[in-house]
């Protein structure tokens, strides 16, 4: 999300890099990403590489092109967008294509269409959908059944403080056989107990185009969550990163984590969460603690 903003080509080839050193496979982008830019950075690094070795996630439906935040899930432009993504990525497939968001303007009908177009003429190998809740997921996976084509991911927010989902979300997911793919994992980088002492400068929070977003996840209830989360860390000898990670791997539902690093010390500490197992005990201590940001 963040290549083509704040994260220029030279570091964005030095985090991919290190990410499929590590045995990183799955890249997680969009058409609306840097306004196109992630996507024609990631189709200049990617073709030196194997294709076949890399999972690409893309989405459409959401775009910036006016200078303001377009939300458009009609059929052709959800098919003008990921046409547009492949050519930018320099491949003729995506290997799990989402509908960026839910939109009530456009029939859920015209919008699954798009999906099922894409996954028959081999543009997609399978589709999904991100930030539906419980019943939009539901109704959603109804429809492409319909046309044997199964929905396979729910891309959302999710983490120790934005647990949101587990009321409705997670069991529907279930029900239908669908993954959630968590974004936000680390709330914005509240959880990595960054912002205790302030804002730093540099931080999402600092920033003018995601102050709103990063700002409603600092003070409040947030705070006994991220003091519980730093006691972990202190007491496991790892990073408050880990431990936050650790916990949303671990999670009933959710399949993988979407991560933006944005250098790569930030990666070499998200990579280490990946490999973080907590002790039951912290983990239900954690649990009990986020309980109200359900």
């Amino acid at each position: 999300m963040n290549w083509g903003d704040t994260v220029d080509e030279v570091f964005a080839e030095e985090i991919l890099q290190d990410f499929r050193d590590a045995g990183g496979t799955t890249i997680d982008t969009a058409y609306g990403y840097g306004d196109g830019d992630a996507e024609e950075i990631l189709g200049r690094l990617i073709k030196q590489s194997d294709r076949d070795e890399l999972v690409l996630v893309g989405k459409a439906g959401i775009s910036r092109t006016t200078g303001s935040r377009v939300v458009d899930t009609s059929r052709g432009t959800l098919l003008s967008q990921l046409d547009a993504s492949l050519h930018r990525l320099g491949t003729d497939h995506l290997d799990l294509w989402l509908v960026h968001t839910w939109a009530d303007d456009v029939p859920l009908a015209e919008t699954m269409s798009a999906l099922e177009h894409a996954v028959t003429t081999g543009r997609a190998r399978y589709v999904g959908v991100s930030n539906y809740n419980g019943w939009q997921l539901v109704a959603a996976a109804a429809v492409l059944r319909d046309a044997r084509i199964p929905l396979t991911a729910n891309e959302i927010e999710y983490s120790l403080v934005e647990r949101s989902a587990d009321a409705e979300l997670v069991p529907a997911a279930a029900h239908v056989g669908a993954g959630l793919l968590a974004w936000a994992p680390l709330g914005g980088g509240v959880l990595t107990g960054k912002y205790r002492r302030g804002v730093p400068a540099d931080s999402r929070a600092a920033s003018g185009r995601h102050t709103g977003w990063a700002a409603r996840r600092l003070g409040g209830a947030a705070d006994p969550i991220v003091d519980a989360v730093a006691t972990a860390a202190d007491g496991l000898g790892v990073s408050p990163a880990q431990v936050a990670l650790g916990w949303a791997r671990a999670r009933p539902g959710i399949s993988s984590l979407i991560v933006g690093a944005r250098n790569r010390t930030q990666l070499r500490t998200v990579l280490e969460g990946a490999e973080t197992s907590l002790p039951p005990a912290i983990a239900q201590a954690l649990d009990d603690v986020s309980d109200s940001s359900r």
